[in-house]
């Protein structure tokens, strides 16, 4: 099983925000509390009682100001907005709001990398040195092992140098081959195909692989052959700091004062292919299970992108693949970046697609707020397939 966190992340640092109240965003329902918003809620009541207050309990015990949750399946659907988008005004989170996905980034990046593979236009054993010069062992290192994590290259976040440098200038904009720079000047973690790191780095690899193949920006050729043909039409890819609206204020804690402060402006532009894109729940709605299904891929491909291994670098029925985990029986990619965080899953056993949106990125008690909201949902929903990634 996977045992840590998959997201683009400063050093989080434990702070208490906003009591996680629902607010009326839209229309009520005849719950037993009419401040929970429902515009689309089609459960049975007595799941729906259940999921509110479990979702309810988390934001106040994390201190969670706003969330939004969407579940489709066979069951019905369930769309709700919970706490407030803004803890000065208290302005109510809203159900089609856009947020900052995170590495859910990552699922749009491989995808490009694996549709060029099914053209031949690619080999996912290629190595990347074909691709991009001065990758450190980049002759050894193929494009299936960046997309699974089995590189071995260091993560550039995780240098040390590299956070503090974008706290200094959150609105820099930073250019691909900086933040390998960033990379490579520490040491590898292990030789390719020795095990596992999860590594921001191989992810800028993969989106530099995209552009020289296809000869377009990623940004572009994600919009073209990714979203437009799956109509999410409120997914972007901004190139500067750019954030389309209506969103939420972002709460991030960051060194060095380890203060809480709002991260809505910041240009991400330092996360790139590996965590830089905006969606709404909407989108992603259409994307959770287009992912998992192979969508927009041969099936031959999408098997290949469906084998998992753990973190020892060892094949697994539960781990990562190629740009997705499996965390017991959900499938997809969780995100976070200074100020939101997204878990965007789905579950084949049961054909249900799982969406979380927070405006927070703070940790509480070594866990994050998308993973805690996912935990307690999927308890009540799915008690045989608890989500718990930490």
């Amino acid at each position: 099983m996977i045992t840590r966190a998959l997201p683009i992340v400063f050093a989080m640092v434990l702070a208490l925000t906003a009591c996680g109240e629902s607010v009326d965003t839209t229309q009520t329902t005849g719950s037993r509390n009419p401040a929970v918003t429902a515009p689309a809620t089609t459960m049975a009541a007595e799941v729906t009682d259940r999921l509110d207050d479990a979702v309810e309990r988390v934001m106040t015990e994390a201190g969670i100001p706003g969330a939004i949750v969407g579940i489709w399946g066979p069951g019905g659907d369930y769309v709700r907005a919970f706490g407030v988008a803004d803890t000065k005004t208290r302005a109510p989170m809203k159900t089609d709001f856009y947020s900052r996905i995170g590495s859910l980034t990552k699922t749009f990046t491989v995808t490009a990398v694996l549709l060029l593979a099914d053209q031949g236009r690619l080999g996912l054993d290629d190595p990347i040195a074909g691709y991009v010069d001065g990758v450190p062992g980049g002759d050894a290192i193929t494009l299936r092992q960046l997309a699974r994590m089995q590189s071995g290259l260091p993560d550039y976040t995780a240098n040390p140098e590299f956070v503090p440098t974008v706290i200094a200038d959150p609105g820099r904009a930073f250019a691909p081959t900086e933040m390998l720079e960033f990379a490579f000047s520490q040491p590898p973690m292990f030789a390719p195909g020795d095990g596992y790191h999860y590594s921001n780095t191989n992810t800028v690899l993969l989106g530099l692989v995209v552009e020289k193949v296809s000869g377009q920006s990623l940004g572009d050729y994600i919009r073209h052959h990714i979203s437009a043909p799956l109509g999410m039409a409120e997914t972007s890819f901004p190139t500067d700091a750019t954030f389309p609206g209506p969103h939420a204020t972002g709460y991030t804690v960051q060194p060095p004062d380890d203060r809480e402060m709002t991260a809505t402006d910041w240009n991400l532009s330092w996360s790139w292919a590996a965590g830089n894109m905006v969606s709404t729940l909407h989108d992603l709605r259409i994307w959770a299970p287009a992912l998992v299904t192979g969508t927009l891929l041969s099936r031959q491909m999408q098997q290949q992108r469906l084998q998992m291994v753990e973190s020892s670098g060892q094949p697994a029925p539960e781990e990562y693949g190629l740009g997705m985990f499996n965390v017991a029986g959900w499938i997809g990619h969780n995100g976070s970046v200074p100020g939101y965080q997204t878990v965007s899953v789905y579950l084949p056993e049961r054909q249900t697609a799982l969406v979380i949106l927070t405006n927070t990125d703070i940790a509480f008690r070594g866990a994050e707020p998308g993973t805690l909201l996912a935990r307690a949902v999927t308890t009540e929903l799915t008690p045989d397939h608890v989500y718990t990634l930490s």
